[in-house]
C-alpha cells in the first residue's frame, strides 16, 4: 500500500512539475493544480490515517492526528481559490495579448 501511494504521489508531482515548465498558460495552471494535489496527498498520508480511533489526544492510547487532515482541508480551499484566480488571470492575458504564451510573446517571434 505504501509503495502504491508513493508512486501516485511521485506521478502527480512529476506530471505537475513537467506541466509547470511548459510555455503555455493553461498547462502551467494544470501543472500547479497537480502539484498541489500531490503535496496534499503527501501531507494527508503523513498523518497515518487510523480507522475507528478518536481524534483527541489523551482520550485513547492510539489517537489519530487531526492536524494533517485540517491542513489538507485548508490547502484544498486555498488551492481552489488560487486556481480560479490563475484561470481568470490567464483568460485576461489571452484576451489582451492574443496569445496564451507564458512570457506574453508568440512562439519565438519578435514583435
Amino acid at each position: 500500500m505504501e509503495v502504491m501511494l508513493a508512486l501516485i504521489i511521485a506521478t502527480l508531482v512529476g506530471c505537475g512539475v513537467y506541466l509547470t515548465l511548459r510555455a503555455r498558460t493553461f498547462p502551467v495552471i494544470l501543472g500547479i493544480t497537480l502539484l498541489s494535489y500531490g503535496v496534499n496527498l503527501f501531507v494527508f498520508v503523513s498523518g497515518r490515517l487510523s480507522l475507528n480511533q478518536v481524534p483527541v489526544v489523551g482520550m485513547s492510547e492510539n489517537a489519530s492526528d487531526p492536524l494533517p487532515q485540517a491542513l489538507v482541508l485548508t490547502a484544498i480551499v486555498i488551492g481552489f481559490a488560487m486556481t480560479a484566480f490563475l484561470v481568470v488571470l490567464a483568460l485576461r492575458g489571452q484576451g489582451e495579448m492574443k496569445s496564451d504564451h507564458v512570457d506574453g510573446g508568440s512562439d519565438g517571434e519578435d514583435g
